[in-house]
Order: structure tokens, then C-alpha cells, then sequence
């Protein structure tokens, strides 16, 4: 057997430790997909409730998600990663019957928004518990060395989920209504929780924990750049299927595929830029080619253009997380990883908590372009804030 055989088998079983465990990713976020393209609709054309309110039905998830990070962070560093993704798959599928309850109930509008904002909360404390518990479960099971291929890879389970679970959403809402969604979404956990149960945990690191406002602070400027860059996700992820609708066009759902698409591929093909690289270089670049995405689909005359854009945007998008987090976790020691993963992904929950109703307020005359002009706006100052980051902590020493 050759060097090069010797290397590749080393490589594939890496891979396979760390696909065991991002699968419940994609399952939690499949979860997820399936309400991307049919909830807005459905507050606002089945309960007739306006765009805010249909902004706020999906950010109201990433809003639990942000008042949870600690708990899960706390909760992975203590108890176990297993531990955490476990309550995660748990509350997420909790999520999905709450959602059959709201289904049921949508002849009564303010009960049935009522109940749904119930199951985006369940759903947005599960995200929480499972990304951080299935990220340090596989860092747990392969080494910190290779932190930055298991976010890579959790990545890929996150939106390849998306990308499928937005179309299986519109395919299921037109063949048994919009409850089958939430009795998707109860199933899909049910079995991901059974077949979590039979895997290895791994062991928690001792250590000293840091106060959560330490890990807080060394994360902050990584997480800004984060939260800058994330808004065109979320504006993406939340208007796109009433931005399409403005303008007569078709394929809302397709779109949210191929932004999927291009963001698992880029994740596939360039995972290994971060460590050639190094994180902040990656981000830069990234940050860059997003805004040129989110450019184009401000300023589309026509489908096929504002779908090259959101191609763009996923192409640009998709490094960005593991490229500032692998920077991110860098500062605090292993035992703290955990909260410092957890700490860093709270700028995820705020920008796409905010991008909701902030979004609708701007889009409340129907008109969607603007906010794709300034979350482009955002994704460069994210890029010149990274460039800082890189200058004061990434650049290499000389002698």
C-alpha cells in the first residue's frame, strides 16, 4: 500500500467520524427547510397577516436560538456534545407538533400565529443545542486540529438540508396541506433521536471554564463580521418567496435550492482554503464575492438574474462561519469551546433575528430590492472589519 493509499484511507474514515454525527445536522435542519418557503405564505395568505408579521414568524425561531446559546454552549462543555444535540432533536421535534396544533387551528388566525410562534421557539432552541452539540461531538471524535473540516462539514449538512428541504416543503404543502409539515418535521426526530441514542459520545474536557462575558468578549469581533455578513442569508432565507411574488416571478423555492446548492459545493470543493490559507483571508474573500451576490439581486430586472445573484450570494456565504470560527475558537482553550462556538454563533441569531421584522418595515410598501442593496452594504463592511482582524492578530511574525 502506498503513502498516497494510506492517506486517502485516513482521510475517508475522518470524514466518516464526522459524518456519523453532522447527520443529525441535517436532519434538525431539514427540519427547518421545510418551513422556509411555506410559513411566510401562509401567515400572511392563509391567516392574512402582513409582511411583518410574516418576517417575524420566521425570525422569532432565530430569536430563541440567540437567548439559548449559552444554555447549549454551558450545557456541551459540561454535560457533553451527545448530551446537548440529544435536547436539541427533542425540542425540534416538539416543534413539529406544536406546528400540526397551529395547522389545525387556522380558522382561528391569532391562535393558530400564537401556537406557531410556540413551535419557531421550540425549533430555534433545538437549532441551538444541536449546532453547537454535533459541532464539538465531531471535534470531540476527531481532534481539534481538525476543528475547521467538522464545521465545514456541519455546514454542508445545515444548508444541503435547506436547499432540499425548501422544494419537499412546497411539495408536501400541495399534496397534504400544511400540516403535514409539522408531522414531517415530528417523524423526521423521532428517528433521528433513536438512531442518536446508538452512537458513542465523547469525553467532556477538564479545565477551567471561563465566565460566559469572557468568552463573550474574546469572540466579539468575530462575531460582528459574522453578523454583517449574515444578512444577506437572511433576508434571502425570509423574503425571497415574497420578493418573488412582487414581481410575478416563479421559482421562489428553486432559488433557495440553488443558494443551497452553491454553498454545499463551495464547501466541498474549497473547505481545505481555510487551512491553507488561514480563516481570515477565506472571509475576505468571501465577504467579497456576497456582496457582489446580494448586488445582482437588488438590482435584477428579471428571474434568472436575481437567481445568479442568490448563486453568488451562497458562493460567498459559505465559508464565511467556519472561516471566522475556526479564528473564533482559537482564542480561548479547549474546555471553553464549547461556549466560545456558542458565543460566536449568537451574532448569527441576531442579525437573522433582526432581518425579520426590520426586513418587512423596509419592504412594507412591497417593494423588496432595497434590502439586498444594504445587506450587500453590510457584507463589505464585514470585509473591512475581517481586514483589521487579519492586520492586528492573523498576519505572521517576521524573525
Amino acid at each position: 500500500m502506498t503513502t498516497v493509499d494510506v492517506i486517502a484511507g485516513s482521510s475517508k474514515r475522518l470524514t466518516l467520524h464526522i459524518v456519523q454525527v453532522v447527520c443529525f445536522t441535517f436532519f434538525a435542519y431539514l427540519v427547518v427547510g421545510l418551513q422556509l418557503a411555506v410559513l411566510p405564505p401562509f401567515v400572511h395568505n392563509d391567516l392574512g397577516y402582513g409582511a411583518v408579521l410574516a418576517g417575524l414568524a420566521i425570525s422569532t425561531q432565530y430569536i430563541a436560538t440567540f437567548l439559548t446559546r449559552g444554555f447549549a454552549g454551558r450545557t456541551t462543555d459540561v454535560a457533553g456534545p451527545k448530551r446537548a444535540a440529544l435536547i436539541g432533536m427533542t425540542a425540534c421535534g416538539i416543534s413539529g407538533l406544536l406546528l400540526v396544533a397551529a395547522a389545525l387551528l387556522h380558522r382561528i388566525p391569532p391562535l393558530s400565529l400564537g401556537v406557531m410562534l410556540l413551535a419557531r421557539l421550540a425549533l430555534g432552541f433545538g437549532e441551538s443545542c444541536v449546532g453547537t452539540g454535533c459541532i464539538m461531538w465531531g471535534i470531540g471524535r476527531v481532534g481539534s486540529a481538525h476543528t475547521a473540516k467538522v464545521i465545514s462539514w456541519n455546514g454542508i449538512a445545515t444548508y444541503g438540508a435547506l436547499a432540499l428541504g425548501a422544494p419537499l416543503g412546497v411539495w408536501l404543502v400541495a399534496v397534504a396541506g400544511f400540516i403535514a409539515i409539522g408531522i414531517a418535521g415530528a417523524l423526521l426526530m423521532l428517528g433521528a433521536v433513536l438512531l442518536a441514542t446508538i452512537q458513542h459520545g465523547v469525553q467532556v474536557q477538564a479545565g477551567e471554564r471561563l465566565p460566559m462575558r469572557h468568552v463573550f468578549g474574546r469572540v466579539m469581533p468575530y462575531g460582528m463580521g459574522l453578523a454583517m455578513g449574515s444578512i444577506g442569508f437572511g433576508v434571502i432565507a425570509t423574503f425571497i418567496t415574497l420578493y418573488y411574488a412582487s414581481v410575478s416571478w416563479n421559482n421562489a423555492a428553486l432559488t433557495l435550492s440553488v443558494f443551497g446548492v452553491c454553498f454545499v459545493s463551495v464547501r466541498l470543493l474549497l473547505g481545505s482554503t481555510i487551512s491553507r490559507f488561514g480563516g481570515y483571508r477565506v472571509a475576505m474573500v468571501s465577504l467579497s464575492v456576497e456582496c457582489c451576490g446580494l448586488i445582482v439581486l437588488a438590482t435584477a430586472a428579471h428571474a434568472g438574474t436575481a437567481m445568479f445573484g442568490a448563486a453568488l450570494t451562497g458562493i460567498g456565504f459559505s465559508l464565511l462561519f467556519p472561516a471566522l470560527g475556526v479564528e473564533a475558537v482559537n482564542r480561548v482553550s479547549i474546555s471553553n469551546r464549547g461556549a466560545a462556538l456558542s458565543a460566536y454563533s449568537v451574532f448569527v441569531d441576531v442579525a437573522l433575528g433582526l432581518t425579520g421584522p426590520l426586513g418587512g418595515l423596509m419592504a412594507s410598501s412591497g417593494n423588496y430590492a432595497p434590502m439586498f442593496g444594504v445587506a450587500s452594504c453590510l457584507s463589505l463592511g464585514a470585509a473591512v472589519l475581517t481586514g483589521g482582524l487579519y492586520f492586528r492578530y492573523g498576519r505572521p511574525t517576521l524573525g
